[in-house]
């Protein structure tokens, strides 16, 4: 398990990371969502053992992160806009990690160079941002860690490519119950192949749950009544927004589908439906409770 205890990051006078606690549970693909500037690349950072944290510990499966050579070996991290030497190719890498790394598998890496249309002699600063997300990806495959970090791993990268990439990690995670964490603004991509997630807002945690159930804790509704009435009749429901299409309401409202359909059906409505909220629409929900939202954003 990897465990995130009180984590406290500043960069001169900014707060990047404000006594962040979570658990992530082993086994998991886990998105890390979040408004930008949220801290998710710095959290990541600190996971991996590249940032020392001003606050608090990370551990994994017990043991801290930071400067510890037996647990960095079992992680890897791709950041959001990789390094590369001048000189830097597939190759010459492999031939790096395979002495870092001590579950490097030479099979995957030749069963991967032929998977993915990069020649692996070519230096890899010549090639394009989705061309060199790729071979990041090969190599930190290779290395069969336990821990994958991504940050924006599905940044510039075709659709046949992505869902190639989405396909190899659920691999990874069946055959080794290795734990992915991919931090990104592409929640629809999260939405695919993730079964938790963690929603972080200026460096304090939102939200921590598995995917469904935090898709079931609130619900979108529509409804009709046949004649014009007040808001006041929602009191007894958590409602966290309602918009106004003549007589149809759209409402977002947190609690038990069940309860809330059942209160719903008390006003005598001439229509009503229970809508599945996308990942998307679950972000913007729990934003808007926290104040993030378009109407705070353009005041």
């Amino acid at each position: 398990m990897l465990a995130i205890k009180n984590i406290t990051k500043t960069f001169g006078e900014k707060v990047a990371l404000d006594n962040l606690s979570f658990n992530i549970p082993t086994g998991s693909v886990f998105g890390l969502i979040g408004s930008n500037g949220s801290g998710k690349s710095t959290l990541l950072r600190i996971i991996s053992g590249v940032y020392e944290p001003d606050g608090g510990s990370v551990e994994i499966d017990g043991e801290p992160t930071f400067e510890n050579p037996s647990v960095k070996a079992q992680c890897f991290f791709i950041s959001d806009f990789p390094y590369f030497y001048n000189n830097s190719t597939v190759a010459n890498l492999a031939e790096l990690y395979r002495s870092l790394y001590p579950n490097w598998d030479e099979d995957k890496f030749r069963k991967l160079s032929c998977i993915f249309p990069i020649k692996t002699t070519d230096r890899i600063i010549n090639m394009s941002k989705g061309m060199q997300r790729q071979a990041a990806l090969m190599l930190a495959l290779s290395t069969c860690p336990k821990y994958l970090m991504l940050d924006e791993i599905f940044d510039g990268l075709d659709p046949v490519v992505r869902q190639l990439i989405k396909k190899l990690l659920i691999e990874m995670v069946t055959e080794n119950q290795s734990t992915i964490i991919i931090a990104s603004h592409n929640l629809r991509e999260l939405e695919d192949v993730c079964d938790h997630i963690g929603l972080i807002h200026s460096g304090g945690i939102v939200l921590e749950k598995e995917l469904d159930e935090a898709k079931l804790g609130i619900h979108r509704v529509q409804v009709v009544f046949d004649q014009e009435i007040g808001e006041g009749v929602f009191s007894d429901m958590n409602v966290v927004k309602i918009q106004r299409q003549g007589k149809l309401l759209n409402m977002t409202i947190k609690g038990s589908a069940d309860e809330i359909e059942e209160k719903i059906r008390l006003l005598n409505p001439v229509y009503m439906e229970m809508l599945p909220l996308t990942l998307e629409e679950v972000f913007i929900s729990e934003m808007e409770v926290v104040g993030y939202d378009i109407d705070n954003i353009i005041k």
